[in-house]
């Protein structure tokens, strides 16, 4: 009786040293899907968010491991991120594709705070990797699964020269194939470091589209008081354009009341008596209006910036009508 329970006994001990000598199927691997920011204005002022989804999946062969990593299955694991295809400028990523270089940082959460920035200590400014621990649980088969959210966010006070090519909404991007590093180490009782181990890559690419965007006000163009119109009167305004950079536009003004870009008039609304008076882009230039009846539409080019537009007004020599308040209500549009 004593001697057979020896002999099992050491039967026991010869399959545990066969499972420790045998290849390892314990492995790690992870996606992201692409971040993607959409319609992103360069003259809104106001910051974009987007956010994507990392997934890491390890999975534990049976009876791996001293003891078998199957009792205690753990691995610990640090994703990596570098800058990126696009490069760095002082504390953001960037993305190419237009012109300019659009900002933009990657968080481990929703503070977006720089401290959450997801990084590497290789990488400028954002020196935090990804870190956590992957455990299965006593005597847990196949394969688990942890899933993070990714915060994307792209400073609206930064984007100052970032504009489109052609006239058209263009697609900004980074790409992170190489520069997301997974490593990964797997342990059962005693904690090993996530260098101790292999490591994978896993890529995606953060993309932005920028597109053309205008905007425009006006000021008053104010003629002043006159007694008599025995000689010209002229005033001047401006109009406040700000387009996406190399964004071409166009500026159209109608008629007004009179309904006439060729013929525009200032009535009194006590009489109804009118007054003719002239719209141009230059002093003394073509009439500004919508570009029929001889009329031409003045052209620009966006910087980004706020740009102004004159106005030259004039009221030609014509017969004096009654004293009053004389007024026109012009519209001014802006193609892009």
């Amino acid at each position: 009786m004593f001697k057979r329970l020896t002999q099992v006994l050491g039967l026991a001990a010869l399959l545990w040293l066969a499972g420790a000598g045998a290849a390892r199927a314990d492995s790690c691997s992870a996606s992201m899907t692409d971040i993607v920011f959409a319609n992103v204005s360069p003259i809104a002022a106001s910051d974009s968010y987007a956010s994507g989804t990392l997934t890491v999946s390890c999975t534990w062969g049976l009876l791996t491991g001293i003891p078998p990593q199957l009792l205690f299955p753990n691995a610990s694991i640090c994703i990596y991120l570098g800058a990126g295809s696009g490069g760095t400028q002082g504390q953001w990523r960037t993305m190419s594709g237009g012109t300019g270089r659009l900002p933009f940082n990657l968080y481990r959460d929703s503070s977006y705070a720089a401290a959450a920035v997801w990084g590497s200590p290789a990488t400028p400014n954002s020196p935090t990797s990804l870190n956590f621990n992957l455990s299965a649980g006593l005597l847990s088969l196949g394969t688990q699964t942890a899933s993070f959210t990714i915060y994307g966010k792209i400073p609206g006070n930064a984007l100052s020269g970032v504009g489109t090519v052609g006239n058209a909404d263009t697609e900004f991007s980074s790409d992170f194939s190489g520069e997301a590093i997974v490593n990964y180490s797997f342990w059962s009782l005693l904690s090993s470091p996530c260098t101790a181990g292999v490591s994978t890559t896993v890529p995606f690419r953060v993309r932005a589209t920028v597109v053309n965007n205008c905007v425009i006000s006006a000021s008053n163009l104010a003629f002043g008081a006159s007694t008599v119109l025995t000689s010209a009167v002229r005033a001047n305004a401006a109009l406040s354009v700000q387009c996406t950079a190399n964004n071409a536009y166009r500026i159209s003004m109608n008629g007004g009341m009179n309904g006439s870009v060729a013929a525009r008039r200032m009535r009194n609304a006590a009489t109804g008596e009118t007054v003719q008076y002239l719209i141009a882009g230059t002093p003394d230039g073509p009439s500004w209006g919508d570009g029929s009846q001889g009329t031409v539409m003045v052209t620009g080019t966006g910087t980004g910036a706020v740009q102004s537009v004159p106005l030259f007004g004039s009221v030609p020599k014509q017969t004096t009508p009654s004293p009053g308040d004389y007024r026109d209500t012009v519209t001014a549009t802006i193609y892009f």
